[in-house]
C-alpha cells in the first residue's frame, strides 16, 4: 500500500490508456489504408482486417487466467513488450514481398497482445486506486484513451501521408510509421517499469483452479442467457448498428479510391485530417452530448431520435458518391456529421447494454453484452467488401454513371430498417427498464 501513496496516479494514468488506445487504432484502422494503396482487393481488406477485432470481442473467455496467473502489472509489462516487438515486425514486414500474409499474422498476434493488455491495465487501475480516485480518474483514463485515437486515426495517417508526398513509396511510408510507433511503444514500456507502482495487494488471485474457473465461467454464460427478453436484447445488440457497420472500412476506402474509379481521391493527409482527427472529435462530441439528453430525459425518450442519429447520417457518403466534391471542407462537414450523429446514436445502445446487465454478475454480463454489441459490428463488415463487389458484378452503378460506392451506400441506407427492427423488437424491454428507473 505504500507505492499506493507515493505514486501519482498521473505518472501513468495517461501514458497507460495511451498504451491502451494505439494499438487497437494500429490493428483495426491503418491495415485498411496501407492495404488499399498496396493493392489488395476490397473484399480482401474487409473481410482480414475486420477479423481482426475479434480477440477485444471475446476476451471475456479468458479474462479470469490472467487474475490467476502472475501479477496485473507483471501482465501489462509484458504485454507492452510483445506489441512493441509487433510493431517493429510490421515495420520490417511492409516492404517485402509477402507483406500482406506476414502482417496480418503479426496483427494479429498484436491484436491478442493488447486485448490482453487491457484486461491486465484495466485491472491494475482499480486496484493502484482508492474508490474515490478511480472516480476521479474516470474521466482522464477516457480522455487519455481518446486522445490515443486521434493520434493513431490521425497523427500517424498524417505522417505517412507526408512521407509519400515527398516521394517516399507507400510499403516505405508505413514502414517508418510503424518503425517510429515501435520507438514510441518503447519508450511507454520504459517509462511503465519504473511509473507503475508495485502494489502490496496485486498478486495472483488464489484458491481457484483453471477448471473452477472454466466452471464459474459457464455458470455466468447460463445466468446471462436466462435474463428476461435476452433474444429481444441479443438482437438489438447484433442489429442496432448494422448501417454504421457497413460503412466502417468501407468509408475509408471510399475515401482513397482514385476520383475515376469513383471514390473521393483523398490523399494520406486529407484522410488523417478528415476521418481521423475532424470524425473523431465529432465523434467524441456527439457521444458527450447523447450521454447529457440520456441523463435527462430517458432511454425510452431517446431511444428513437438515437437511432435515427445513427442510422441516417449515413446518407452523406450517397451524397458524396453523386456529387464527388473537390472542396475538402465539405468533404470534412459531411464526415464531421455522420460521426457527430453515429456518436449521439450509440449513447442509447451503451445505455440499453448497461441497464440490461444489471443484477447477478453484472460486470461478465455486461462484457458479454460487449462481445455482442462489437459481433454486430464484426461480422457485416467483414462481408462488406465481398457486397461492394457483388453489386458491381451485377451492374448496380447508380444515379453518376458508374459509380458502385453510390449503389452500395444506398445499399447501407437499406439497412437503416434493421435500426428500426431492432428498436421496435427491443421496446418492450426498454418499457420495462424505463418503469424500473422510475
Amino acid at each position: 500500500m505504500v507505492e499506493r501513496l507515493h505514486n501519482s496516479p498521473w505518472k501513468w494514468i495517461p501514458s497507460l490508456y495511451i498504451a491502451e488506445g494505439i494499438p487497437y487504432c494500429a490493428v483495426n484502422t491503418l491495415p485498411v489504408l496501407f492495404y488499399c494503396e498496396l493493392g489488395i482487393s476490397i473484399p480482401e481488406i474487409t473481410a482480414w482486417t475486420g477479423l481482426l477485432s475479434l480477440p477485444w470481442m471475446i476476451r471475456p473467455f479468458w479474462s479470469p487466467f490472467v487474475d490467476i496467473f502472475s501479477t496485473k502489472r507483471r501482465w501489462t509489462l509484458a504485454m507492452q513488450m510483445l506489441m512493441t516487438v509487433c510493431m517493429l515486425a510490421v515495420a520490417i514486414c511492409l516492404p517485402t514481398s509477402f507483406f500482406f500474409a506476414s502482417t496480418l499474422s503479426v496483427f494479429a498476434c498484436m491484436a491478442f497482445f493488447s486485448a490482453t493488455h487491457d484486461i491486465a491495465a484495466d485491472g491494475f487501475y482499480m486496484l493502484a486506486l482508492t474508490e474515490k480516485q478511480q472516480a476521479d480518474f474516470v474521466g482522464i483514463r477516457s480522455t487519455f484513451y481518446k486522445v490515443a485515437t486521434v493520434l493513431g486515426q490521425g497523427g500517424l495517417t498524417l505522417l505517412a501521408g507526408w512521407l509519400e508526398i515527398r516521394g517516399m513509396h507507400p510499403a516505405g511510408a508505413w514502414s517508418i510509421v510503424f518503425y517510429c510507433l515501435t520507438a514510441a511503444f518503447f519508450a511507454i514500456w520504459l517509462w511503465h517499469t519504473q511509473a507503475l507502482p508495485k502494489l502490496d495487494d496485486d498478486r495472483p488471485v488464489g484458491g481457484s483452479s483453471p477448471s473452477e474457473i472454466i466452471r464459474n465461467f459457464g455458470l455466468t454464460f447460463v445466468t446471462f442467457f436466462k435474463k428476461r427478453h435476452i433474444v429481444a436484447a441479443v438482437l438489438f445488440m447484433l442489429l442496432f448498428r448494422l448501417p454504421e457497420a457497413m460503412c466502417g472500412k468501407m468509408v475509408a476506402i471510399f475515401m482513397k479510391t482514385p476520383f475515376e474509379e469513383g471514390g473521393l481521391g483523398l490523399s494520406l493527409t486529407e484522410i488523417g485530417f478528415a476521418n481521423g482527427t475532424v470524425g473523431v472529435i465529432a465523434l467524441l462530441a456527439g457521444g458527450v452530448l447523447g450521454g447529457i439528453a440520456i441523463g435527462k430525459g430517458g432511454l425510452r425518450r431517446w431511444l428513437w431520435p438515437m437511432a435515427a442519429s445513427l442510422a441516417l447520417p449515413c446518407i452523406v457518403y450517397c451524397l458524396l458518391a453523386i456529387w464527388p466534391s473537390a472542396d475538402f471542407s465539405l468533404i470534412c462537414v459531411a464526415v464531421g456529421f455522420e460521426q457527430f450523429g453515429y456518436g449521439f446514436g450509440l449513447t442509447a445502445l451503451m445505455m440499453y447494454m448497461i441497464y440490461f446487465a444489471r443484477g447477478e454478475s453484472e460486470t461478465s454480463h455486461y462484457a458479454f453484452c460487449i462481445a455482442f454489441s462489437m459481433a454486430g459490428i464484426m461480422l457485416p463488415g467483414m462481408a462488406a467488401g465481398w457486397i461492394f463487389e457483388r453489386i458491381a458484378s451485377f451492374g448496380f452503378e447508380g444515379l453518376s454513371h458508374g459509380n458502385v460506392f453510390e449503389s452500395y451506400f444506398w445499399f447501407v441506407m437499406l439497412c437503416c430498417l434493421t435500426t428500426v427492427i431492432a428498436c421496435i423488437i427491443a421496446g418492450p424491454s426498454i418499457r420495462e427498464i424505463s418503469e424500473k428507473q422510475n
